[in-house]
């Protein structure tokens, strides 16, 4: 397990970049079109700043683990202002009842050993059990994000707070 790589921050778009509700005005409202469908999300242009500053300030490289795979850079990085990121893939399917998120074993293989802050709005204590007992997985933080509001200020400072840490 090596930890001299770059420390990772994986995002996720619904429920973190896309909230359920939009909470305030500061969220524009979207359209994008995915495999023929038709989606509406609440984007707030801010995140994109936000999540590069975070990123160059810790020395971080950005990563999309979200269901949106690809189409989170045609459709959501463009309108956040983000580069485009390199994604985990991650199968869109059910979670096993109390187990972990379907995207924990990718996240897990994707990560081979670096450190990671991962923000999504789906974590349990069974996803942080499964990281925790992987042999290819070093240190991380889960930021279980509200998904009526969104990344909030706090959670980028939770994460900015925990990577710019001492790494053992």
């Amino acid at each position: 397990m090596t930890t001299s790589a770059r420390p990772l921050v994986l995002l996720d778009v619904d429920g973190v970049l896309n909230p359920f509700h939009r909470p305030s005005s500061r969220f524009d409202r979207h359209e994008c079109v995915v495999d023929g469908c038709m989606y509406q999300v609440l984007l707030d242009e801010r995140h994109g700043a936000e999540l590069r500053a975070l990123a160059e300030d810790t020395g971080a490289e950005l990563v999309w683990a979200t269901t949106w795979e690809e189409n989170a850079n045609t459709e959501i990085g463009p309108r956040l202002g983000l580069p485009r990121l390199p994604v985990i893939k991650v199968t869109a399917g059910a979670g096993v009842a109390d187990g972990p998120l379907f995207k924990t074993g990718p996240v897990a293989e994707y990560v081979r050993g670096r450190p990671f802050v991962w923000f999504d709005d789906e974590l349990t204590s069974a996803d942080w059990e499964y990281l925790t007992g992987h042999p290819d997985v070093g240190e991380f933080l889960l930021v279980e994000v509200d998904p009526r509001s969104g990344l909030s200020g706090c959670d980028i400072d939770r994460a900015r707070d925990w990577l710019a840490a001492p790494r053992a």
